[in-house]
């Protein structure tokens, strides 16, 4: 046993996390500097792609969801050292996600009108909102792709890649939003509708990008990824879809609640919807942080199972969390410290600064307890108990949802105490996972 945790150290805890911590934080530069440019436009706007990306968001979490199931099985199959088995994963799970974008982008042209016409108060927001969509959901496609090479390479541990695609990804972005979203380069201005096509863009370069890095750098027969259309396999994909689609519908109503968040707050105004999406997109720094531990303490605890059994994962789980909080404090002090220099990144508007502050300082908590929550919660999906991670998620989003709806929209709170409901989010999450590990049910799983 003590082979496993020697390779499991602190070290290699960092050699995992760091590639996908800075991965994400490029990924996440997407939404950051589409509220940068938009926050220079104006508020509805801002609210307008607030609304919009969580609802993007809401549904690419379909997709999201089955990567993480084949993540775990690839990360499985790694740690077996049954290498040929993980390009028929990657394949199916590709060519089941590319279905599943054409199905998705269809509906959400067709029916994304309809469904938020009834719960948009603002005229305005509304047409910005469903202007924005209209050119976003385009990036399923890319979006999707990009998750399944993430999957595979997390799985195996060879995760620096993931830091020079999201560099290229970014620099993409930045670039295409400043062009379209202000008509530069001889574009026209598009405004909102420039930020969403600069971002299905930016994920088209990255697809690109994996599939170049597949071909030449990957040993293509280690890890039986030769063999063309053959590589999709029914059986392999319902193995995969066993384990996803709890992942998958565990976070899509995750998004679809938090959604719900900001339709009720939509309801309070322009204002506070405008100072909850600067507190999201300022809240994303610390969340990738600590999502990038979690994402590799799944696959290292998947792996560490595959090689040694259930025995080490409590130790592994542990430093994983120490490693998160290392990580995320120094951030965390840094938006205590200067909370109004950092929202000065979104918007140059001092009324609304002033306004998000006392949001942010709540947010700050908030990340304190969602640290060692989001790192347990990935680690229970890890040892492949993603059934066990949806019942403990709908706990969960039940006791948030009931907060929302009474502080929200009964009680017309603030921003700042609305965002108080994300301590009770984490503080119920990491109670229900640590009762499950507790209980000990997982040890005999197999996948």
């Amino acid at each position: 046993m003590n082979g496993g945790i020697v390779s499991y150290s602190y070290r290699k805890i960092w050699l995992v996390a760091l590639p996908v911590l800075v991965s994400v934080l490029m990924e996440h530069m997407i939404g950051l500097t589409d509220t940068a440019f938009l926050g220079r436009i104006g508020e509805v706007e801002l609210g307008a792609s607030a609304l919009g990306s969580v609802y993007f968001l809401s549904i690419f979490m379909l997709g999201f969801g089955f990567s993480i199931g084949a993540q775990i099985l690839i990360a499985r199959r790694n740690g077996e050292k049954r290498y040929g088995e993980i390009g028929k994963i990657f394949y199916s799970g590709l060519g089941f996600l590319l279905v599943l974008a054409a199905i998705l982008c269809g509906a959400s042209l067709l029916l994304s009108p309809h469904v938020l016409r009834p719960v948009i108060q603002s005229e305005a927001v509304f047409d910005a909102t469903v202007q924005y969509l209209n050119w976003r959901v385009f990036g399923f496609f890319f979006a999707f792709t990009g998750v399944m090479f993430r999957a595979f390479f997390v799985g195996v541990t060879q995760t620096k890649i993931l830091t020079v695609n999201s560099v290229v990804m970014v620099l993409t972005n930045v670039v295409l939003n400043y062009a379209l979203i202000f008509g530069k380069f001889g574009f026209p201005p598009l405004g909102i509708a420039g930020a969403a096509i600069a971002s299905s863009a930016a994920e088209l370069g990255s697809a690109i990008f994996y599939f170049w890095y597949l071909a030449r750098r990957v040993d293509l027969h280690k890890y039986g990824f030769s063999g063309g259309l053959k590589l999709f396999d029914v059986t392999v994909l319902r193995r995969v879809f066993a384990i996803s689609c709890w992942t998958m519908m565990q976070l899509f109503l995750a998004l679809s609640v938090w959604f719900i968040f900001f339709i009720a707050v939509e309801h309070l105004g322009e204002r506070p919807l405008a100072v909850v999406n600067l507190v999201r997109s300022l809240s994303a720094i610390p969340f990738i942080i600590l999502n990038s531990f979690a994402t590799a303490g799944s696959s290292l605890v998947s792996n560490l199972i595959g090689e040694e059994g259930p025995g080490g994962v409590f130790k592994l789980g542990w430093k994983v969390v120490g490693t998160g909080y290392l990580a995320v404090l120094p951030v965390l002090a840094l938006l205590a410290l200067f909370p109004a220099a950092a929202l000065s990144i979104y918007t140059d508007n001092s009324d609304l600064i002033a306004a998000t502050v006392p949001a942010v300082y709540v947010m700050i908590v908030a990340h304190l307890v969602q640290t060692p929550a989001n790192i347990w919660f990935n680690i229970v999906s890890g040892t492949g108990s993603t059934r066990a991670g949806l019942v403990i998620e709908l706990i969960t989003l039940a006791v948030y949802l009931a907060a929302v709806l009474y502080l929200v929209t009964y009680l017309r709170c603030s921003p700042a105490v609305a965002w108080t409901t994300e301590i009770l989010y984490q503080v119920v999450m990491l109670a229900g996972c640590g009762l499950y590990l507790w209980k000990g049910r997982w040890r005999d799983r197999r996948i």
